[in-house]
């Protein structure tokens, strides 16, 4: 399901003229995300803004990243019906997992937002990682090449200018899944989410590029899926080049033009 950009009448003022136009808008409305396991019932989560569209995607690989569900965990996904107000209906997933729910790190999960102390957090992932692997190989010219397919493919960020992007690359450079939402940890919990659900994780043998920066949490949900390599076309923070040294993710940012930084582990990286 493409994402949601609504229209809507605005005022444009360019010089001195002025005049009424249609514009497109990134959607953006509030998701209620609820888990249960075998024996238990639904239990909320969390609520993510988010631009609609690829909802299941995004729940699944939320409590994927999260480390509420494993990769392969994800039996079910719905919308809920128990929801009083009809129109409310699609802005409420559940996520059925294989395996009963930590209903610990479930409340963990749904009071600390972005309170938590990222070196605790940072110790919780490296205990919920698999170790990443040492391959693949990938050229200059091939990371280069990203930027530029990734853009080309955002057909909502065309219309709206507001949206963030998460591509999921093969080693050849080659766009395998694309997701845009308004919240950038969004676009990347619906293109692991996508990967969840078809069975395809750990993404072992791809690139994953985001459209904007990488913070510590994306560093957290790339490793959680199994992505080696970690590609922004922005600036990353502190933590996250820690979080990715730790975890032995190669993490590469300002990755626009012809060139790039390599923040952590560059022996992925083939650049003569």
């Amino acid at each position: 399901m493409t994402a949601v950009a609504p229209r809507r009448s605005v005022l444009a003022v360019r010089g001195d003229e002025r005049r009424r136009r249609r514009d497109r808008l990134a959607g953006e409305e509030p998701m209620e995300i609820r888990a249960a396991g075998p024996g238990q019932a639904p239990a909320p989560v969390a609520v993510t803004m988010r631009t609609p569209g690829d909802d299941f995607e995004l729940a699944a690989g939320f409590l994927v990243t999260e480390g509420l569900v494993a990769p392969d965990g994800v039996t079910r996904a719905a919308y809920c019906d128990d929801v009083p107000d009809e129109q409310q209906r699609f802005n409420v997933v559940t996520i059925t997992s294989r395996a009963r729910v930590d209903e610990v790190a479930q409340r963990r999960v749904a009071t600390s937002a972005c309170g938590i102390c990222g070196k605790a957090r940072l110790d919780e992932v490296e205990v919920a990682c698999a170790p990443l692997p040492d391959g693949p190989a990938v050229a200059r010219s091939t990371l280069l090449g990203l930027p530029g397919a990734l853009r080309a493919r955002q057909a909502v960020f065309e219309d709206t200018g507001g949206l963030h992007a998460a591509g999921v690359f093969d080693v050849e450079g080659r766009l395998v899944a694309l997701r845009e939402d308004v919240g950038r940890h969004n676009a990347v919990d619906k293109v692991v989410g996508a990967a969840a659900l078809a069975g395809e994780l750990p993404l072992s043998e791809r690139i994953l590029l985001v459209s904007g920066r990488a913070g510590f949490e994306i560093v957290q949900k790339a490793a959680v899926a199994g992505v080696p390599i970690l590609a922004a076309v922005s600036a990353p923070s502190s933590l996250a080049a820690e979080a990715a040294e730790r975890l032995g993710m190669t993490l590469v940012a300002f990755l626009r033009g012809d060139g790039f930084n390599v923040y952590s582990r560059p022996e992925r990286l083939v650049l003569d």
